[in-house]
């Protein structure tokens, strides 16, 4: 995630509003290819690839830069060890709308720890959860989001967290298509995924989401595996059950916020490298774009507006579209891609589909 849960995100090229949330088995490795010393060939068959994405300059500009970094006789070549892509995830990925998939998590896990905890029925925000008042749940403070998520995330082992979180994706139905979260990715992003991973880039997911939440399906839902997400991560601690086995517990401790600058400062710490690609779709992923582009050689940083109600949602406020809270891109925003050479995807007009199952 990125605005809403966890934070506020920026715009562009300084910070602003918006609190952020703070797929599908990839190519092969070319592992031959890369031992042999020969290309990459990524202009092959990058059309079909691509199959999702309308001809224009953002389709055109993921094609180019693969040739440029991964054709030997490119004066922009990148070596393979060094090819890295980024993702955030809500908005980007798949669908923030009208809430971040783990907040709607959260909301739904009130009851059963009430039940754990009965002292926590008549006190705030849990009572207003529990009272299943869209309305009044919608007006909940930064402060009462973030102490529902400590309640609901943390003071259990991490297999029990994980095997919650696997059941509840398996099941859970997005409330406009009635269909599971996870079939609601984009099409074209995972495309873009399976392009660059079958031209050796690793692709990881940077999200504003709770990374242990996010490693559940980041494998079975992107391609990606769980050491190559980076989110927004909180404490364990070591401890033994009664026979004596090692386990860990998830603790009400916050170590990374990942989102505005927390998301450049958890790449560099947990990948040691930066970005050659970068993708987003808000204020919230302003400074990894920044920090992408920042690099030498040929760099791709692109962002995801939203701007096809009919098909998913239109949301901005960046060319007049409407105000959002959830995965905020301002005008500023907007401003700053253009400035920068930033390549802003428009949902109606380079998707020619979005969801797999339409």
């Amino acid at each position: 995630m990125s605005n809403g849960e966890n934070g506020d995100k920026s715009n562009l090229k300084k910070g602003s509003t918006l609190n952020r949330r703070n797929v599908l088995l990839g190519g092969t490795t070319l592992a031959a290819a890369s031992a042999l010393g020969r290309k990459a060939a990524p202009a092959q068959g990058a059309g079909g690839q691509l199959a999702s994405w309308n001809d224009g300059p953002a389709k055109q500009a993921i094609i180019d830069f693969v040739r440029a970094t991964t054709e030997q006789a490119s004066p922009k070549f990148v070596p393979p060890e060094e090819r890295i892509a980024t993702f955030d995830q809500d908005g980007t990925l798949w669908v923030e709308h009208p809430m971040y998939t783990q907040v709607v998590y959260c909301l739904e896990r009130v009851p059963a720890v009430v039940a754990q905890k009965p002292e926590l029925k008549d006190r705030e925000p849990f009572k207003i959860v529990l009272s299943g008042n869209r309305e009044e749940m919608a007006k909940l403070s930064l402060r009462d989001l973030e102490e529902i998520l400590f309640a609901t995330l943390t003071g259990m082992p991490v297999e029990v967290f994980e095997a919650e979180v696997k059941k509840w994706i398996e099941t859970a139905k997005h409330p406009r298509w009635r269909r599971p979260y996870t079939d609601l990715t984009y099409q074209p992003m995972l495309e873009v995924l399976q392009f660059l991973r079958a031209n050796e880039y690793r692709t990881y997911i940077v999200t504003g989401g709770g990374q242990d939440f996010v490693r559940v399906y980041s494998q079975q839902v992107y391609g990606i595996p769980p050491e190559q997400v980076i989110g927004t991560a909180g404490g364990t601690k070591y401890g033994y059950d009664k026979d004596g086995r090692p386990f860990l517990t998830k603790e009400p401790k916050l170590l990374l916020n990942d989102n505005d600058a927390g998301k450049p400062e958890g790449i560099h710490l947990e990948i040691g490298r930066r970005p050659y690609a970068a993708f987003g779709n808000s204020t919230g992923d302003r400074q990894m774009l920044e920090y992408t582009g920042a690099g030498g050689g040929t760099r791709l940083m692109m962002l995801v507006l939203h701007d096809d109600a009919q098909r998913e949602y239109a949301y901005g406020p960046a060319q007049g579209l409407p105000e959002t809270k959830v995965g905020t891109f301002t005008e500023a925003l907007y401003d700053q891609a253009k400035k920068d050479g930033w390549i802003v995807i428009s949902m109606k007009n380079d998707w020619k589909r979005i969801f797999a199952f339409v």
